[in-house]
């Protein structure tokens, strides 16, 4: 064997053996511990609601019934909506405009229903809001002159109406950390351009007052300006938990929802397969790759083997993937996989065909094996190509449309079509030049191997 081959040869045994552990079912994930970090990652499959189940929240638009809704602002609601579940780690929702007042959400394998609600709706408006000498407690609710423009009150109240120095329009980064004495968590955030001057020159002006910070009306912390802060970075400090923190965040990642958006209803929902239908999907599956794979044997003999070995080395791959990721699987997901993998039985079935024209041309099995893979390539790239390009206006479509199970499916299938030319042209064609290498010249006078 040559060098190359050699070096991919070994590079195959280790990603094999490395995706073979990812893709083990009883796989006990990540749990280290390097120097002060701990990585605690759990490997497995996501699951999507109709395997799994989950909830369904329906959403609609806060305003009074004769008051008309725009149908851009309930657009962007609906996509804010869907960036803030997943920013809670929900994968793959359901997210889609029921008429023209209501979003439907559907969250697979929720765990905290409650706080997830409580993110939905929650109108995420920060308010940078100058307090002067007066300590605002955490907590406390205020009214601002964001939306009116004025400090003063209306006729016969009394409550103090507070000026908004900035929005959380400026803000262009927001995180979680964590304090180094304590391990309190905090959010450190980051203004852009004009949010950062603006924050500087009040600060600047505002030494010694306070600078309160509120998120939909509400007190969540509230420093005093010790010194300029030009560079428009800054931390929240509070009495708030992990949990709290992170969904903070979320909000203000995401952005303020155009509209308020009420709960109308909520309901568990059950998997649409139950257990029952779910293994006898996965009985028929194993039943059709069994199929497939005798075929591949029986027809093509020497190298139908070895692409059952690189079929099984591309199940394992995509398999792995689709736990590190990670990628949701639903049906359409596992359709798209079933169908990753025709296409890359059909890559092998271009190759091996292209060898048989060789040998029966008369060629050394050398030169049919390197003619076959370099005659069918143009073949596999051209088809793979259409396949992507398809996949891709599908991921568009789903992701324009609130349509997650159609995202689904595209990206089970692209991901697959990559897999396959990795184990169709690389392992395949590394696999048979081994066996050639292995079996020398006898080898050269059994054609039959090669169904010639």
């Amino acid at each position: 064997m040559r060098q190359r081959d050699v070096r991919l040869l070994i590079l195959i045994v280790v990603i094999t053996t490395v995706a073979g552990w990812v893709a083990w079912p009883a796989n006990p994930g990540i749990h280290l511990r390097v120097g002060d970090k701990t990585i605690d990652q759990d490997i497995k499959i996501h699951q999507g609601l109709d395997l799994q189940g989950g909830m369904q929240v329906l959403l609609e638009a806060d305003l009074p019934e004769d008051q008309t809704v725009d149908p851009d602002s309930m657009n962007n609601a609906r996509a804010i909506v869907e960036s803030r579940v997943n920013g809670l780690g929900v994968t793959e929702p359901i997210v889609q405009s029921v008429g023209g007042r209501r979003i439907l959400v559907e969250l697979p394998g929720i765990s905290d229903p409650e706080e997830a609600i409580a993110t939905l709706r929650e109108t995420g408006l920060m308010e940078w809001v100058d307090a002067g000498s007066t300590y605002l407690q955490p907590g406390t609710r205020i009214k601002t002159d964001f939306a009116t423009g004025s400090t003063e009150a209306a006729e016969g109240e009394t409550e103090t109406i507070y000026h908004t120095v900035l929005t959380g329009k400026h803000l262009k980064r927001a995180d979680v950390v964590f304090t180094q004495q304590g391990g309190l968590p905090e959010i450190s955030f980051e203004l852009d351009q004009e949010g950062a001057k603006i924050f500087g020159e009040f600060t600047a002006a505002n030494r010694g007052r306070y600078l309160a910070i509120a998120l939909d009306g509400v007190i969540i912390s509230c420093p005093v300006i010790d010194d300029p802060i030009p560079d428009g970075q800054g931390l929240i400090r509070g009495s708030f938990t992990v949990e709290e923190a992170k969904n903070m965040v979320v909000q203000l990642r995401y952005g303020s929802l155009p509209i308020p958006l009420k709960v109308v209803d909520t309901r568990e929902v059950g998997p649409t397969l139950g257990e029952d239908s779910v293994n006898k999907s996965i009985r028929a599956g194993a039943i059709g790759l069994s199929v497939v794979l005798l075929f591949m044997l029986i027809y093509y003999r020497a190298p139908g083997l070895v692409a059952d070995v690189a079929l099984i080395i591309y199940a394992l791959i995509t398999l792995a993937l689709f736990k590190l990721i990670p990628v949701t699987l639903t049906l359409p997901g596992i359709a798209g996989f079933l169908l990753s993998v025709g296409m890359a039985v059909d890559a092998n079935i271009l190759i091996f065909e292209r060898m048989r024209e060789e040998l029966r041309q008369g060629k050394t099995l050398q030169r049919a094996i390197d003619s076959g893979f370099r005659r069918a390539w143009t073949s596999i790239l051209d088809s793979n190509i259409s396949t992507w390009i398809t996949c891709g206006i599908l991921w568009i479509f789903g992701n324009s449309f609130g349509a997650s199970v159609v995202k689904g499916f595209a990206i089970t299938l692209g991901l697959g079509v990559l897999v396959s030319m990795f184990t169709a042209v690389i392992v395949t064609r590394t696999l048979l030049r081994a066996a050639f290498a292995a079996g020398g010249e006898k080898i050269r006078e059994k054609a039959w191997l090669f169904g010639v």
